[in-house]
């Protein structure tokens, strides 16, 4: 016999609609704006329920306390509409790392180089990063020449972030996409 251990669903339970109110006296707003005045809970709930409306507790730290009526389900599903438009929305930039060496020839300069392009013309940054391996460490200044050459040919499309910078024997530069003006 195999026993499965199912846990309770906790739903939240909203504090501030209908019975949940903890307030004793509320300003009451209607549907459609208009202001009722200071009334009790009981009276504002009762009046909500006549409308077939949630009394939904809007402002509960003003002095009095602010309700409003509405569909209390209706509120949340806008809400979450709203949220989910909202994230649609966003534009979530990632970084691309292309890595060069110092002795790079022209043909795979060339293929780095389109590959960045693409990058960048998606909205994507891009970290061009180069390795320095033995005795290139004596030579970081061509490492320097191929990253700058690098941001000079993709001018027309990027801006230059950071730039290169030598932590160690890695040399880091960072282009990101132009702003529409």
């Amino acid at each position: 016999m195999t026993h499965i251990n199912k846990k309770p669903v906790k739903r939240q339970i909203d504090t501030n609609v209908n019975d949940q109110i903890r307030v004793k006296e509320m300003m009451v707003i209607t549907e459609t704006g208009e202001k009722l005045g200071v009334m009790s809970k009981n009276e504002a709930l009762s009046l909500a329920d006549e409308r077939n409306l949630d009394l939904v507790l809007v402002a509960s730290n003003a002095t009095p306390a602010v309700a409003k009526f509405m569909d209390y389900n209706k509120f949340k599903y806008d809400q979450q509409r709203k949220m989910r438009e909202a994230k649609k929305n966003q534009k979530i930039v990632s970084v691309k790392e292309i890595r060069l060496s110092p002795k790079i020839d022209v043909h795979d300069f060339d293929t780095k180089l389109r590959n960045g392009r693409k990058f960048l013309e998606k909205g994507d940054k891009l970290k061009i990063s180069i390795r320095f391996r033995g005795r290139e460490m004596a030579y970081t200044n061509k490492g320097r020449e191929v990253i700058l050459d690098f941001s000079k040919r993709c001018a027309d499309i990027a801006e230059i972030e950071s730039y290169p910078k030598q932590e160690g024997r890695t040399m880091i530069m960072t282009l990101a996409p132009m702003k529409d003006k």
